[in-house]
């Protein structure tokens, strides 16, 4: 097991951090919250016995509460796989404070190209999704969702698996059609693309969701450029007002090696200095912009699969930026030993 080196962060320290940044409007969170691995990391497991034993429906169901009294923001990958209900949305609102913001991976209904041959998609597997960048269907199916609770939405991302070549003959294919999509939702949402080919990264796309004041979502995955490379390309931040990016992978390691190599994420297993660096550097950018002008706000998620365990890479990142206090680094450890 992997023990990383150097002072650790008090949990006390992290929640102080976050909630600073998040004062700034940059929010940094995880990819989704329910881990039994965080037990005694994030989680108190007495809150979750039932008659002596871990009750994993109770963990489930009522996680995010504590999740939230650290944490400002969370990426919620189930929106990825059905149409959130209202009162899915109201029951995740509900369990977290003022100012807490959620962003959401928009159901795959609306971005699958070709529905995957997986057993979740039954006899649609392999077959073309009629419902592919259906405005209306986003916004009745979707959004609806959302709007009574406007003022807890981060981010929605449109998340683009894989393009392969039977879905566009050419990535300008893509572009005309993400370009018309846009044009027909409401505004006032801050919305982010998130493209899985490395070969969309080009001027044309950008420039496209530039126009209509839309993120390109930097990541890091199998197949794509580091989002420290995808910094360095020329017009690659496609939004003034806010940035979102999300360190899933390491480029070149696929997400079932991943899983293999870090579950149940408990620990940090594996460096990704890169990585680290990059959200260092997204955050001080966003602190500048904030400090010169009023932002929307910006987003930062890691997932346990780039390093083992994505609280402890975050209060790397913290640590890396001295945005925690002498006084409450020399607190001690808090409930998590952290």
């Amino acid at each position: 097991m992997f023990t990383p080196a150097g002072p650790t962060l008090p949990l006390a320290a992290l929640k102080t951090a976050l909630h600073r940044l998040a004062e700034q409007n940059v929010f940094i969170g995880t990819s989704s919250w329910k881990y039994p691995g965080w037990k005694g990391l994030l989680y108190e497991e007495e809150r979750y016995l039932y008659r002596g034993k871990f009750a994993e429906s109770r963990f489930e169901r009522e996680c995010l509460e504590e999740y939230a009294q650290v944490f400002r923001t969370v990426c919620v990958d189930a929106g990825y796989y059905k149409f959130p209900s209202p009162k899915y949305i109201a029951d995740l609102c509900a369990q977290v404070p003022e100012g807490f913001k959620f962003s959401f991976k928009v159901t795959d209904e609306i971005t699958a190209r070709t529905f995957p041959k997986l057993p979740r998609y039954g006899e649609r597997g392999g077959q073309r999704n009629p419902h592919f960048l259906n405005a209306e269907l986003f916004r009745s199916a979707f959004l609806a969702s959302c709007e009574p609770h406007h003022e807890k939405m981060g981010v929605l991302m449109f998340e683009f698996s894989h393009f392969h070549p039977r879905d566009f003959q050419r990535g300008r294919e893509f572009v005309d059609l993400l370009d018309g999509f846009f044009s027909q939702l409401p505004k006032g949402w801050q919305y982010g693309v998130e493209v899985r080919n490395r070969s969309m990264l080009h001027p044309d796309y950008f420039a496209m969701l530039r126009n209509h004041g839309v993120t390109h979502v930097l990541n890091n995955w199998t197949h794509m450029p580091s989002v420290a490379e995808q910094l360095e390309i020329p017009g690659s931040l496609t939004s003034d007002e806010f940035v979102a990016a999300r360190f899933l992978l390491k480029p070149g390691r696929t997400y079932e090696q991943a899983v293999q190599t870090f579950q149940p994420y408990q620990s940090t297993k594996e460096i990704n200095e890169e990585a680290r660096q990059a959200a260092a550097a997204i955050i001080e950018m966003r602190q500048a912009d904030v400090a010169r002008r009023k932002t929307k706000p910006s987003f930062l998620f890691v997932n346990n699969r780039l390093e083992g365990n994505s609280l402890l890479t975050i209060i790397a990142v913290m640590e890396r930026l001295g945005l925690a206090s002498e006084a409450l680094r020399k607190a001690g450890p808090s409930k998590s030993g952290v």
